[in-house]
């Protein structure tokens, strides 16, 4: 088992930057993928960022893609946010590369959230 534990959230305005971190526990040996969710009010879960934890190639959505950074202590790093980044924000697990790394379905492990909030 793996334990997933986010921090890091917040509120901030828009054009403001927030650093997420996700602490892993447990038998975290057996992990190689690590990816990042959120998820708004009303909306479907979706993937924002993911890394291969033993290459470092790491994979975004079109939307944060050149304003979010995911490095391989599971960090990520959101900078130039906006209002529609406002979710709860999910670490997610997975022992080998998920195929689409984007959905949620193919993740063993979840964190229970931390909430980001961007404001006008």
């Amino acid at each position: 088992q793996v334990q997933l534990v986010e921090s890091g959230g917040g509120s901030v305005q828009a054009g403001g930057s927030l650093r997420l971190s996700c602490a892993a526990s447990g038998n975290t040996y057996s992990i190689d993928y690590m990816a990042w969710f959120r998820q708004a009010p009303g909306k479907q879960r979706e993937g924002v960022a993911a890394i291969n934890l033993g290459t470092g190639t790491t994979a975004y959505t079109d939307s944060v893609k050149g304003r979010f950074t995911m490095s391989q202590d599971n960090a990520l790093l959101m900078n130039s946010l906006k209002l529609e980044d406002t979710a709860m924000y999910y670490c997610a697990a997975h022992p080998r590369t998920p195929v689409p790394w984007w959905s949620p379905l193919t993740y063993n492990y979840w964190g229970q959230g931390t909430q980001v909030t961007v404001s006008p």
